[in-house]
């Protein structure tokens, strides 16, 4: 199936890094605006440089593009220009990470940053009747110290967040050591997820589950190397955000003919597909469907991914019942592709 058939296919985005959605295009016109000298030579250049080895050497260059942000407008326009990406890809609702320890290190406020995301989402709404809302990530590879005073900082606004994830360098960096900060982020009253087996072994999935208490893991593509963590994923239906273009530009798996999203889905886990940090990985979230149809997944399984999506998300009963209302009429409205 094409990605243009699968971009009327409703769906909610629940796995994706704002910072991630910034094409070379706009990195370059912020970098003019703001009077940030980028280290490379041209868009051309920069997009010569989206060849990664592993994570780190992602991260690296991800965080040296994330210095032209540097105001409210520039986090709303950035919102804006991710958002009406997906309204094209048909996603319905989008829960956006953000890395406020990244910009604070660059002189920009946490509120900054809040402002000019809520705008872009309430922006979109007016625009494309699109829902949505943000999740606080912390570094895992900064100290637990500073997560904990970024999420004391953002404490009177607590009711302007969905909830509080863990992304960046995983290894070697377990949830347990997050475990006091998520625990005050669920006295505020916010959700909680986590990402956990990307790179990080299973058994970081399942410390993730057990000592931060998280609701969604984010990725979680190395359960599979556990029996017993994948049937409890499931008998828990625990949502998987999985990420499968990324997942190979990374190099977490080969190709998607060795992912281990067909195993995780027939053995019941809760999965959904998402785009992660699209700008970098050559795929938004349609891209990542028809990828994952062009492994075997028939348009009835890719609805249910959709399903897993809009149930997973952080909307509320209402919002999902209208997105789930819209699926129903879209798969009426669908032929079967049979499986090769």
């Amino acid at each position: 199936m094409t990605v243009e058939a699968l971009r009327s296919l409703p769906k909610a985005e629940l796995h994706l890094h704002i910072e991630g959605t910034l094409e070379p295009e706009l990195a370059f016109e912020l970098a003019q605006r703001n009077g940030v000298t980028l280290p490379f030579a041209s868009v051309e250049d920069l997009r010569l440089r989206y060849d990664f080895d592993d994570l780190q050497s992602f991260l690296d260059l991800y965080y040296a593009c994330m210095a032209v942000l540097r105001t409210a407008d520039d986090f709303r326009d950035l919102a804006l220009a991710y958002l009406e990406r997906a309204h094209a890809d048909g996603v319905r609702h989008a829960e956006l990470f953000f890395d406020p320890q990244v910009h604070a290190g660059n002189g920009v406020s946490v509120d900054a940053v809040m402002d000019g995301l809520l705008e872009g989402l309430r922006i979109a709404g007016e625009r494309f009747g699109m829902t949505g809302g943000l999740i606080l990530c912390f570094l895992r590879d900064l100290p637990a110290a500073s997560a904990m005073e970024t999420l004391e900082s953002v404490a009177g606004r607590a009711g302007d967040l969905l909830g509080v994830g863990l992304d960046s360098a995983e290894v070697g960096h377990p949830p347990v050591l997050f475990a006091d900060v998520f625990a005050r982020a669920a006295e505020l009253g916010l959700r909680l997820v986590a990402h956990a087996g990307e790179e990080g072994p299973a058994a970081y999935v399942r410390e993730a589950l057990d000592t931060l208490h998280v609701e969604r893991i984010d990725h979680g593509i190395r359960a599979a190397e556990d029996d017993a963590l994948v049937a409890e994923l499931a008998r828990r239906r625990v949502p998987l955000t999985v990420c499968p273009l990324s997942n190979v530009r990374l190099k977490a798996v080969p190709d998607l003919a060795a992912h281990p999203l067909r195993r995780l889905f027939d053995a019941g886990v809760v999965v959904t597909l998402n785009s992660d940090d699209p700008a970098y990985f050559g795929g938004y979230v349609a891209a990542n469907f028809a990828a994952v149809a062009g492994e075997g997944f028939t348009v009835d399984e890719l609805a249910t991914m959709a399903r897993n999506s809009i149930v997973a998300s952080f909307a509320p009963d209402g919002r999902k019942a209208e997105l789930l209302a819209e699926l129903d009429a879209w798969v009426a409205d669908s032929v079967e592709m049979p499986r090769p």
